[in-house]
């Protein structure tokens, strides 16, 4: 299973590409979520991407995040490369999950490299401390997530081992757009996508459904009879 920001919304996420809707249609990336922006105006990353990610924290799973779960409960899928940051996919109970752009468990300095709690950085920007600072060396932290002009970190070259042989690789709510993550369905011998928009892969498919997530998934637990 590989999932993007699609399968959150209904978690009450936005996604990031839907015409009119998504984040990136409205705000530069570049400017807003990458690593030249981050440390070229730490204060406005800051302020931008923190009260949103913390949004993200208190979203708990949905339909398509349990099922997915119950999935790979039964032994129906190996389990899941996620694009999403939020978490909700462990939160659902899912065991096997690669965050492949990070997740928002934990944070580090960017000078000694010291691990926290993400919330030691949420914890100093409601205190008003902005650019939030390492108690040992006084370095800025930053989120363990994957910004724009950042290298893709450990779980992403672990999901690519995972796809080696892969029979069948089930797309839910991903524009497939980003790279690299957007070349992963090559590596399956058989795909199935599941969004409500088109994909630039959807000519490669061996079934589309231009489907909301909790909907598509609420039937199928149905047709698997899965709690």
């Amino acid at each position: 299973m590989l999932t993007g920001a699609g399968i959150s919304t209904e978690s009450g996420i936005p996604d990031y590409r839907s015409k009119g809707t998504g984040l990136w249609e409205r705000y530069d990336p570049i400017q807003k979520a990458s690593l030249s922006a981050l440390i070229s105006n730490p204060t406005g990353f800051i302020n931008f991407n923190i009260p949103r990610w913390t949004r993200y924290l208190e979203a708990e799973p949905n339909t398509a995040h349990l099922v997915i779960a119950s999935m790979e409960n039964q032994g129906l899928i190996e389990g899941v490369i996620t694009q999403n940051i939020d978490g909700l996919h462990v939160k659902a109970g899912s065991k096997n999950v690669w965050e492949v752009h990070g997740h928002l468990r934990t944070c580090h300095c960017m000078e000694c490299g010291r691990s926290y709690p993400f919330q030691q950085l949420t914890g100093q920007f409601e205190k008003g401390i902005n650019p939030p600072r390492c108690e040992r060396c006084m370095g800025m932290l930053r989120p363990d997530v994957v910004l724009f002009e950042d290298p893709m970190g450990r779980d992403y070259y672990r999901a690519l081992e995972a796809l080696k042989g892969c029979e069948l690789l089930i797309v839910v709510g991903s524009s497939l757009q980003v790279y690299p993550v957007a070349d992963m369905p090559k590596y399956a011998e058989k795909l199935i996508i599941v969004n409500k928009e088109p994909t630039p892969w959807d000519h490669r498919a061996n079934l589309v459904f231009h489907s909301i997530a909790g909907e598509f998934f609420a039937e199928l637990a149905k047709v698997l009879n899965l709690e």
